[in-house]
């Protein structure tokens, strides 16, 4: 009894050092958030694409901005390139296969600072039922008080970063349509 009591006051104790506990959680702004992506075609032309569907937290630590996380999730079906036929086409076996894999996931493992408004944001992408590591360029672009919504803080960032969606299992048509895909998100977040 005594042994479970001083398991459970040590996990207590554990738990209220949690450097999480210092974060501040903010919640994404789902209409004002991008994830896009762009893929060459054939050698012809740039397909530019975006998710419709995302939304995430991040735990932002002021003081310690490096003990930050961010966790973000995105519905694949929503992928939107401006051509119904080739977003089923995208949604299907050959590429997404949305059925079988209807959630994309990004969940950080380490924040870097490279300077005052700019860091790097590593963490594990899964996407087409494969997990693997990305690394984000960062920039802080604001951080106060909401000018149209009273009592609301709000910050921003934009990032981009670069992935092979083959290291997904993504091969359909390689090299033919672009293995290598550039990566810019942008976003507005909401303290809680």
């Amino acid at each position: 009894m005594k042994t479970n009591r001083i398991a459970a006051t040590a996990a207590a104790l554990a738990f209220l050092a949690s450097p999480a506990l210092a974060a501040d959680t903010w919640k994404i702004d789902t209409s004002h958030v991008y994830v896009g992506f762009e893929v060459n075609h054939l050698g012809f032309s740039t397909t530019y694409g975006r998710f419709n569907d995302v939304s995430g937290t991040i735990a932002f630590d002021e003081e310690n901005p490096e003990k930050s996380a961010v966790e973000v999730k995105i519905d694949p079906a929503s992928v939107d390139t401006g051509h119904k036929e080739r977003d089923e086409h995208i949604r299907g076996k050959d590429f997404f296969n949305v059925e079988a894999f209807p959630e994309m996931s990004f969940k950080s493992t380490s924040i870097e600072l490279t300077g005052e408004e700019t860091g790097t944001i590593t963490g594990d992408l899964t996407m087409h039922g494969v997990t693997k590591p990305v690394t984000l360029d960062a920039r802080l672009t604001m951080k106060g008080d909401h000018p149209m919504q009273k009592g609301l803080t709000a910050m921003g960032f934009n990032a981009t970063a670069s992935l092979k969606r083959s290291d997904y299992g993504i091969e359909a048509y390689v090299p033919m349509i672009g293995d290598e895909l550039p990566i810019t998100i942008s976003f507005e977040a909401h303290k809680q």
